[in-house]
Parts: structure tokens; sequence; C-alpha cells
């Protein structure tokens, strides 16, 4: 099978990465009060060649904007929204690219999902004041001088990365956090400007795609990068958020007003089609009615780029999945895999990716520094992502459980 994962891209504003290769965004818990570690620091080291271009996890733009997934202090999310956190940050970026690969800043704001913030007892936000019945906390709405002021912190996430050396930023607007909820008809239910009608609920992330870009044209040097992350379908059962026609009429809009470089699909497999979600919730009406296409999400976007590079992910755990993966995207981004070997890429460019470990062990963890927050999450017993070898990890487990085993005091956020 013939591949150019070798093969160097330069963006629509110039930058050039030197492989197809990326490393996904994937959560380290290894901040504390939302500052890069050297835990932090050292993992991203370990992983700068993992491919041409390495995006780092999600970091919030506002106070109230994480952190998720963290279970104590010391796990937790990394933070973008003070002045403070730019000198480790630069640390994160300089690990990034010592090895000459660029480095991208994901920006983020996790809305509903701020689980942190409700175990300490403080409010946490989303588009509408909905009582989610997954989450066992209170979720605010956002008033509209909130929205307008965070619009605004994503720009200046933006010139804090701008400022630490990254090459370019992420806007993430997949996997349910905020921007993904304004623009989801089932946790957006407002009725003014910011949602209501398909092209209401366009208008937050369209604002952010705005203000992060004119921040880059005035701060940043000419070939710095934007791209977007996004989910093609938020689909669940019969509940809708919005559908991939949807979804491309948002991407259409973002590629063509805001020159972005890229657009990232967010999935759990590489070739992944509408309703397959559904297919293996095995919710058969539902999938008859949604399951409208043959073609993968990467084709289907295509048409709407606007002269923007697309990268997908999920399942690209072997040799023979990325070159499938490069047939058909630009770019292809590994996650898990490189928390298990950050040397996928490199061995698969060098012609040897039947080398390539596909099982944690506990050298590998030390190896590859793994983040303490890393080694919580996968040696727990009731983890819910484990990878192949988890289970030798188990006599790491700290006792400080991880966050698929969260427990909440009581305070006034519970409901």
């Amino acid at each position: 099978m013939m591949s150019n994962l070798n093969e160097s891209l330069t963006f629509r504003h110039g930058a050039t990465v030197v492989n197809r290769f990326v490393q996904a965004p994937m959560l380290t818990n290894s901040g504390e009060d939302g500052f890069a570690t050297q835990d932090t620091i050292d993992y991203y080291h370990a992983r700068s060649h993992a491919g041409g271009m390495i995006v780092t996890e999600y970091m919030y733009v506002d106070e109230n904007g994480g952190p998720a997934l963290t279970w104590r202090r010391g796990r937790e999310q990394l933070a973008v929204y003070d002045d403070k956190f730019v000198p480790q940050l630069t640390k994160v970026a300089a690990a990034i690219k010592h090895s000459g690969n660029k480095a991208i800043l994901q920006l983020c704001h996790v809305g509903r999902e701020a689980n942190f913030r409700a175990m300490n007892g403080k409010p946490v936000y989303a588009p509408s004041a909905i009582d989610f019945p997954f989450l066992p906390y209170k979720v605010h709405a956002f008033s509209e001088e909130q929205i307008e002021k965070l619009i605004k912190e994503f720009g200046d996430a933006t010139k804090r990365a701008i400022d630490a050396g990254f090459d370019g930023v992420e806007i993430h607007g997949a996997n349910h956090y905020l921007l993904q909820q304004f623009f989801s008809e089932y946790s957006n239910r407002r009725t003014d400007h910011w949602g209501g009608s398909l092209e209401k609920r366009m208008n937050f992330p369209l604002a952010v795609a705005r203000e992060v870009t004119e921040t880059v044209k005035k701060y940043a040097p000419a070939d710095f990068i934007v791209g977007y992350r996004i989910s093609p379908e938020e689909i669940h059962g019969q509940n809708v958020g919005y559908t991939w026609h949807d979804s491309t009429k948002l991407v259409d809009k973002l590629t063509k007003d805001y020159d972005l470089d890229y657009l990232h699909l967010s999935m759990l497999e590489y070739d992944a089609k509408p309703g397959d979600a559904l297919l293996m919730d095995q919710d058969g009406e539902a999938a008859a009615k949604y399951c409208d296409s043959d073609k993968p999400f990467a084709i289907l976007f295509k048409p709407f780029l606007n002269g923007a590079k697309e990268i997908i992910v999920g399942g690209i755990n072997s040799e023979e999945a990325a070159k499938n993966a490069a047939t058909l995207a630009d770019l292809v981004a590994v996650g898990r895999e490189n928390l298990i070997d950050p040397t996928f890429a490199e061995r698969i460019l060098e012609g040897d990716g039947d080398e390539v470990l596909t099982k944690i062990t506990p050298e590998q963890v030390e190896k590859t520094r793994w983040t303490r927050g890393l080694i919580d999450v996968f040696s727990s017993a009731n983890t819910v992502m484990p990878l192949p070898g988890s289970d030798s990890l188990r006599h790491l487990h700290d006792g400080f459980g991880s966050w698929s085993e969260m427990k909440y005091p009581g305070n006034p956020e519970m409901k």
C-alpha cells in the first residue's frame, strides 16, 4: 500500500510539518492549581517525536472553565486563563519543540463538565441550566455578559499561547465541551442570540473563532497555525444534538470565514460513518434514520474544508491502520498508542512498524514518563478506558482513585 505518511505538509498560512503524523490531545492529569508541573514537561518531552505536530491536552481559558475529569489537587487539567501560567507553558512548548516538531496548544472551556469545581462547592456553567441526568451537580446558565467575556478570554488565551512559544492553537469544539454544548440542540435551550435555531447555535463557536483568528493576526507570526476540533455528530439513541449535516454547515463557515489551517474530526474510529455510534448502541430505530451515508466522515467533510487540511483520529494503533487513514485525510492523529509507545510514528516512518509496542507495562510507564495522574487512571481496577496490558499496572495504583471513581462530598452545588 502506498503511503504519504513520510511527506511534509504545508498549511495555508505557510507552516510546514515534516510528516503526516499528529499526536492527538490527551489529558495528562498532571496539573496543580492549573499549572503545568515537571511531570507535564517530562511527559511531553518524551513524546516530542510522536508526530510532525503535537497537540497538547485541552487547557481552560476561563477560571470557571475547568478542571474536568479531575478527582484531587495535583491531578488536574491545565489552565491558560491567566498570565501566571505562561512561564510553565513556555517550558511545555519547548519540551515539545526540542526535536523540531510543531507545538499546538488546545484551547477549551469544558462547560457543564467542570466536575472539580462542583466537588469544591463552586458553580458550574453551561449554555442552559438543564438538569442533566448523568451529572450529580447543578448546572447554571451563562448570562449574556459572561458569554461576551468568555469570547474575549479565548483571545487572551491565544495571546498567551503565542507568548509561550507555541506554533499554533486548536479550538476545542468537540467531545461535549462548551463549544459543542452551544452548538447542540440538546444542551442549548436558549432563545437569545446564542441559541434557538441552528444559525443561532452557531454564533458562539463562530464568535470564538473570530476572536482567536483576530488575535493571531495581531500578535502571531504569519505562519501561526489555527485549527478547530469537532465531533461530526451528536446522536445518542433518540437524543439528537446535531447531525453531520448540521456540523458541515458550521465547518463551512468556520473554514471559509476564518481561514482555518485545519479541521480535526474527533472520532472513536478513523473511518467512522454516520450513525456508527448508534449501531454500537444497538439502537436500530434511530440508526435506520441517521445512518444516511456509507461514506466515512473524513470524505463527507471534504467539500466543506475550503482550503483547510483535515485530521482524523480513532483506532490508529498499527501501521496498517495509519496507512489506511492516510488515504482518507491529510493528517492522521494517534492517541492511546502514543501512551504505550511514543515511537509509534518513528518506527513506521523508518520501516519498522512491526516493532511497535502494543501493550503497556510498568517498565514502559517509567521509560515514557507517564504522569502520576495517568498511572492512577489506567492502574485503577475501575478504569473506564483500559489499555492493553493495564492489568500489569494494578500494583502502581496509589489508592487515591481516579476520575472514574470520583466521590462528590455534599455541598450546595450538589443536586
